[in-house]
């Protein structure tokens, strides 16, 4: 006699048990012999060191951004220096340079991916379905925008919201350096894996890397730098907001232990 339930009954089971979206394709037989379970490889240190030279690689002979990025004395010489730039082709394509938002004089720094539509049409970062998310996010930690301060890998959307490609991301990596450098944070996040893999050098995906303190070399010390989801891969993946949850407690114990919300004597 055969005991398999209906596909109705086991549909129905699955909206009982709470799934709310398919994760593949193509249907998987969960009955079927196991496959050979490959050779396991332990994971790396948490803590990297990263190679200067990774940011320092032009996207194309003559474009002049790592000595223009370099020439920039404050944040608003930055700005203008990305905005007389003409070496990243997603310049053409996009209605504004989006450069930072939040306060300079942070020593939180928030790094994401690339601007979106929202974000392109307005000139600032996180303005989106995913701004609010980190909103979201911010306040659960304690934090919010006048706290941190928030900027991107690339300063111009990509076309339909596409992964940069590497010659995009190398264009605009000597400034997001000297971004970083002008900023001089005591806490980085990353937010997703475009943004761990530029700015760390580390090619693993974000599930791997998430949760885990890593190291930036910045001049001759080492900055804490916390990797975690991306908000707008938290909306199409909500059941992950959990392990997002664990990231933000993490970062929240940071600051207090290192009392990074404390006034700086001056603005960098």
């Amino acid at each position: 006699m055969d005991n398999a339930p209906s596909p109705l009954a086991a549909l129905a089971w699955l909206a009982d048990a709470g799934v709310c979206e398919a994760t593949g394709e193509t249907p998987v037989d969960r009955f079927a012999a196991p496959a050979a379970v490959p050779n396991f490889s332990p994971p790396k240190p948490a803590t990297r060191m990263l190679p200067q030279a990774a940011g320092d690689k032009p996207a194309t002979a003559g474009t002049g951004a790592g000595p223009l990025a370099k020439s920039a004395r404050t944040l608003a010489e930055l700005k203008a220096a990305l905005e007389a730039f003409d070496g990243c082709a997603l310049k053409r394509t996009a209605q504004n340079t989006v450069f930072a938002d939040g306060n300079p004089a942070s020593r939180i720094m928030f790094i994401g991916e690339a601007p979106g539509a929202d974000e392109d049409r307005i000139g600032t970062p996180f303005v989106g379905r995913a701004g609010r998310l980190l909103d979201k996010m911010l306040a659960a930690a304690g934090l919010d925008r006048d706290k941190v301060y928030i900027t991107n890998v690339l300063n111009w959307r990509p076309p339909a919201n596409r992964e940069p490609s590497p010659d995009e991301a190398a264009a605009c990596l000597p400034f997001l350096r000297r971004h970083i450098e002008l900023v001089d944070p005591n806490l980085i996040v990353l937010l997703g894996a475009v943004a761990s893999r530029h700015v760390m050098g580390v090619s693993e995906g974000i599930m791997k890397l998430r949760g885990r303190w890593l190291e930036y070399r910045l001049g001759d010390r080492m900055v804490p730098t916390m990797p975690t989801m991306h908000p707008a891969y938290l909306l199409r993946q909500p059941s992950h907001k959990k392990l997002a949850w664990r990231d933000l407690l993490a970062i929240q114990d940071h600051i207090i232990n290192y009392r990074l919300l404390e006034r700086r004597d001056q603005v960098r």
